[in-house]
C-alpha cells in the first residue's frame, strides 16, 4: 500500500478519509479565461471578484502566432496607443499589457520560448500605469476572442465550431 505525505496511510480493510481536507480551511477557485485588452472580460472579471473567484488571463497578449490568424487581424502588440504608453514607462507593448493585468488583479498566464522575452515578461513590477493610462489600455477593447478558430465563410470571418451544441462562446460570459 502507498500512502501520500497528505494522507494517513491506508491499510488493508481502511477506506480513504477525508482527512487532508479538514485541515484546508480556504479553497481557492480560478477560471481560465482568453483575456487581453482586446477582449478585457470586465464583466466576468467583476462576477468573478463578487463571489471570490481568481481569474486567470491565458494568451493576455493576444497570440499573434496562432495558426489560424488571418493577415488583416490586428495584432494586439503593434497596436499603436499600446506603443505609445509603452514608450512612455520605456516598456515594451507586452509589458504594458502585462502591467495592466497585474494591477486589475488577473493572473496572466503569458506564453513564451524566447528567455529574453521571458524575462521582460517577470519585468511588470518596477512601474505602475496611471489611471489615464488604465483606461486608454481598456479603451481599446473589441470584444474580440483569438483562440476560438476562425474560417472563412461567404467572405466573412466566423468562428469554425459555432454551430455545435456546445459551443460555449455563445453565452454572456
Amino acid at each position: 500500500m502507498t500512502s501520500s505525505p497528505l494522507a494517513p496511510p491506508l491499510t488493508p480493510g481502511s477506506a480513504p478519509t477525508d482527512a487532508p481536507f479538514t485541515v484546508v480551511s480556504t479553497f481557492t477557485l480560478w477560471l481560465w479565461v482568453e483575456c487581453h485588452p482586446y477582449l478585457s472580460q470586465a464583466s466576468l472579471l467583476s462576477h468573478c471578484r463578487s463571489v471570490g473567484v481568481c481569474m486567470t488571463a491565458y494568451s493576455p497578449l493576444g497570440s499573434g502566432d496562432r495558426p489560424w490568424a488571418s493577415a488583416d487581424e490586428p495584432r494586439l502588440l503593434d497596436d499603436p496607443k499600446l506603443g505609445a504608453i509603452a514608450e512612455k514607462y520605456q516598456k515594451t507593448a507586452a509589458q504594458v499589457v502585462l502591467r495592466w493585468q497585474v494591477q486589475r488583479g488577473v493572473v496572466c498566464v503569458p506564453k513564451s520560448v524566447t528567455p529574453s522575452r521571458i524575462l521582460q515578461n517577470l519585468q511588470v513590477c518596477d512601474f505602475s500605469l496611471s489611471e489615464e493610462d488604465v483606461r486608454q489600455v481598456e479603451a481599446l477593447g473589441r470584444g474580440e476572442r483569438y483562440i476560438v478558430p476562425a474560417v472563412e465563410r461567404d467572405g466573412q470571418r466566423v468562428w469554425r465550431d459555432a454551430e455545435h451544441p456546445h459551443f460555449p462562446f455563445h453565452d454572456a460570459f
